[in-house]
Formats: C-alpha cells, structure tokens, sequence
C-alpha cells in the first residue's frame, strides 16, 4: 500500500503565485501556511483585512520572512471581487493557483448586496466571477489550476433553475441552499474542465472536500449548547483542519493529478483522513445542468468567459 499523501509531499513552489480566499481560518489558513512554507507568493484575499493580518502575523511568526500580502475581498459583492482582481492583475503577471476555498454554511436566509441568495451568491457565484476575471492570467500561465472546494453536503443539493435562490425565501432551507451551493461548485468545475479541454488551454480544474472538520463554518448551523453538549462525540467525527486541508492542497500541487478529478478523505463515508481520489453523485456530472447553470451564472454576474 501506497503512502498517504501529507504536507510532505508538497514540491517546491518557488516562483508560484497562489491565490486563496478565506485565507485567514480554518482550511484556507492551514493551505496558505504549507504553500509559504514551500516558497509560494500567496495572496490572501479576505473579507476582513484585519483577521487577515493578525493570521498572517501568526504564521510569519512561525515560518519568518513569509512571502504573503493580503488584497481585501468580499465575495458577497461582485463590486468587490471586480476590485480585488483589477488590484492583483495590476500587481501580477502570471497565477499559478486560484483556490476558490471560503464559504459560508446553513445560515438563515439573507441576500448579497447584488440581491443573490447569500449562500449560492458567495459559494458559487462570488468564485465563478472571480475565476472569470482572472481567466485570462490563468491561460497565460503555464500548468495553472483552479482549484474549487465542495463538499459532502452536495449529495443532497439539488438544482431548480425556476428559482435557483429561492426568491424572498421561497421554500428556503439552510441545509438544502448549502448543499445547492456545493453541488453549483462541481458542476463548475467539471464544466471550466471541459472548456479548458476544448480551447486546448494548459491549464486544469478540480475539485476537493474537506470531510468533516473542526473549522468555524458550522458556526450558524446549531447554537454554541449543542456543541457543547455533544462536542465529545462531534470531535470523534471530526478532524483538524489542518487535516481537512489536505485534500485541497493535493489538488493545487500533486504534479501527477488530471483536471476534472475530486479529491477528499480516505475515512468512513469521507468524513475524515488522508487525501485520495474520490467520486462525486451523478447529479453533478450531469452536463446539461452544468451548461445551464453556466449560462445563468453569467447572466447574473455579467461576466463570460471560456
């Protein structure tokens, strides 16, 4: 048997530009740690600028002279994330790795200053403009990856274009608009993959999942009694996110991996462990959905590409 794959087997990023959103915790916090560690330029765009700092500040304080800045973005605004790649394609002139990593989960229902379903809008929308927008970098540069984070959570995720964000609340559920969410991001992906084979492009798409891990996102999905009540059991379940950031980064730096795959933990129903190829439920193969879902995403942030 084969080793597991760890932050071991990183390789040498020196030269590498890596964009990560939601840099500043959880997941996106262990990835932007491992990649400066190997020597990438990592730009962290966050939300909020000051626990982007103090994130950065801890890990230059553990790995000195990090070559990391911090680009404010918020993906709840397509104004913003206009902004944030006008600033970074004023900087750079080449990306290696987008890592479309932040999220939000089973939060009650609220809209996005554009009037997007709040978790559809950041999940999926906010990262397909942002993909969309620095495309062009992307293409210029060799062997790039866009690298999208889904989860176990789009098994039950579903798709009605009638009312894709659940208009003024209709029929809204926090489970299932996340799961919709995360399912959008596979169908994206596996799209921007056939569109990159098509255009013959020397970049690559793919997927990764976390399981279940301890980070902040399951912060609206139950309240602080019940994770203190059923943390022991809860933390049998879960594992770090240092863990949980393995199968991302895997898929932003495995040399020996292809467009269009999905990567998660090898554990019991992929809930925890080491890095491996998985595969997602049919409903996110479906290319017709993943066409159509295209078309709408562009018709709502106004943005076409591939």
């Amino acid at each position: 048997m084969s080793e597991n794959w760890t932050a071991k087997n990183i390789p040498d990023l020196k030269g590498k530009v890596i964009i990560i959103t939601g840099a500043n915790s959880g997941i996106g916090y262990e990835a932007t740690k491992e990649f400066a560690r190997k020597g990438a330029r990592i730009i962290m765009a966050c939300r909020s600028v000051d626990k982007a700092q103090a994130a950065l500040t801890q890990i230059q304080a553990e790995i000195p002279g990090v070559p990391a800045e911090i680009i404010h973005l918020d993906l709840a605004s397509q104004k913003s994330v206009r902004k944030f790649a006008e600033a970074f394609m004023a900087k750079y002139d080449r990306l290696d790795i987008l890592l479309n990593n932040a999220g939000i989960m089973a939060i009650p229902y609220a809209r996005t200053e554009d009037g997007f379903e709040k978790q559809f809008g950041i999940n999926h929308l906010g990262h397909f403009a942002l993909t969309g927008l620095l495309i062009d970098l992307l293409l210029k540069t060799p062997d790039s990856r866009v690298v999208n984070i889904s989860s176990n959570a789009h098994r039950f995720g579903s798709l009605d274009f009638g009312n894709l964000m659940f208009e003024e609340g209709k029929d809204y559920s926090r489970m299932q608009a996340y799961g919709r969410s995360k399912l959008a991001n596979l169908l994206f992906t596996y799209e921007l993959q056939r569109r990159f084979e098509s255009a013959g492009a020397n970049a690559i798409a793919i997927a990764a999942h976390p399981g279940i891990s301890a980070t902040n996102l399951a912060n609206h999905f139950a309240p602080d009694w019940f994770f203190n009540i059923f943390m022991p059991l809860f933390s049998r379940m879960t594992q770090s996110a240092a863990m949980g950031a393995l199968p991302s980064i895997r898929a932003a730096v495995d040399p020996d991996i292809s467009g269009g795959e999905y990567f998660g933990p090898d554990g019991p129903k992929e809930r925890k462990g080491y890095p491996v190829l998985v595969r997602s439920n049919e409903a996110s193969h479906n290319k017709a959905d993943a066409k159509q879902l295209w078309d709408q995403s562009e018709a709502l942030t106004k943005i076409s590409f591939m």
